[in-house]
C-alpha cells in the first residue's frame, strides 16, 4: 500500500473528533517499526497493520493465520482468509508455512491477540469461564494464539477493558504471558518473546521490566486514572505522572476512514 502525504499535527483531543475503536487501530499502527514482520489477526489488528503500511511503516510484512504472507489488500478484508489478502502478495501458503517457516524459527517481530481474561502479568484466556470442567461460559480456545503469543518476539494485546476481563488471575491460560513473572517464560521453556504492550479503550499499558507485572503507560483522552482502576480487578501500578495517549493526526483519520474501513465494518458506523 502506497504511503501518503507528510505527517500532519495532532487532531484537538476531543471525544467528538473521534472513536475510541479508531484510537486503538491508530495505538496498533504505531507499534510497527518499518521493516518488521507483523503477525495480523482479524479486526482492529488488520486496520493498524495496514494504517502503519501506509504511513511511518511501508515495509513491514504483514503475516496472516491462513497463509497469506505481505499481504496488499485493496479493500477492508472482513477476516483473515479474506481472498482480498492474497492479491500482491509475496506468499499464498498455509498454517504449516507460516507457522512452521516463519514463527517457528523466530523470524515474527510482532503480534496482535486479544481474549476473554488477561491478568496482571499479560496471561491470556480464551477457553473457558469459571473451572475448567464445569465452565460457566465456554469460549473459541487457542486457535493460533498460543502459539503466536509463545514463538513472536513481542506480543501486542487488544481487548476492550472492564473489571471482568482484568482480573487477578485468569481462569485458564490459554496465551502465555510472563506466566508468573520474571523467568516465567523461561521456566515453561519458551524461547523469546512476551507480551510488550495491551491496547484498550481506555489507555495504553506496559510491562515493567523487573516484576513483569503490567503498568499503566497512558490514559487515553478524556479518560481518567480513576476509570481505568475502576476497571482493572487489581490494584494496577500507575506511575507518579500519568502521560495522555497521542491523539490521532487527521492523516490517521483521514487514512483509516475513507481508505482502510470506509463502511464502518470494524470501526463502527458514524
Amino acid at each position: 500500500m502506497a504511503t501518503d502525504a507528510p505527517p500532519e499535527a495532532p487532531t484537538p483531543a476531543s471525544d467528538r473528533d473521534y472513536k475510541p475503536t479508531e484510537l486503538m487501530a491508530i495505538c496498533a499502527a504505531r507499534e510497527i517499526r518499518d521493516g518488521e514482520i507483523a503477525f495480523i489477526g482479524t479486526g482492529l489488528p488488520m486496520l493498524g497493520g495496514m494504517l502503519a503500511k501506509a504511513t511511518h511503516a511501508p515495509n513491514c510484512v504483514m503475516v496472516f493465520e491462513s497463509g497469506v504472507v505481505d499481504a496488499r489488500p485493496k479493500r477492508t478484508p472482513l477476516s483473515i482468509g479474506d481472498a482480498c489478502l492474497v492479491p500482491g502478495s509475496v506468499m499464498l501458503g498455509g498454517l504449516t508455512e507460516v507457522f512452521g517457516l516463519l514463527l517457528q524459527p523466530g523470524h515474527v517481530d510482532v503480534c496482535y491477540i486479544g481474549g476473554a481474561q488477561i491478568d496482571r502479568f499479560g496471561n491470556l484466556n480464551t477457553t473457558v469461564i469459571g473451572d475448567y470442567r464445569r465452565p460457566k461460559v465456554r469460549l473459541p480456545g487457542s486457535g493460533g494464539g498460543n502459539d503466536i503469543g509463545s514463538l513472536a518476539k513481542r506480543t501486542i494485546i487488544m481487548m476492550k477493558q472492564d473489571a471482568r476481563k482484568f482480573v487477578e488471575k485468569v481462569d485458564y491460560v490459554t496465551t502465555p504471558g510472563w506466566v508468573d513473572g520474571p523467568g516465567g517464560r523461561e521456566r515453561v521453556g519458551l524461547p523469546r518473546g512476551g507480551p510488550s504492550a495491551v491496547i484498550t479503550d481506555l489507555g495504553v499499558y506496559r510491562f515493567e521490566p523487573d516484576t513483569k507485572e503490567m503498568i499503566l503507560e497512558s490514559t487515553h483522552p478524556g479518560v481518567t486514572v480513576d476509570q481505568v482502576k475502576a476497571n482493572v480487578s487489581w490494584e494496577i501500578r500507575v506511575p507518579a505522572r500519568v502521560r495522555t495517549t497521542k491523539p490521532p493526526t487527521k492523516r490517521e483519520l483521514r487514512i483509516l476512514r475513507t481508505k482502510l474501513d470506509p463502511e464502518g465494518i470494524f470501526l463502527g458506523g458514524a
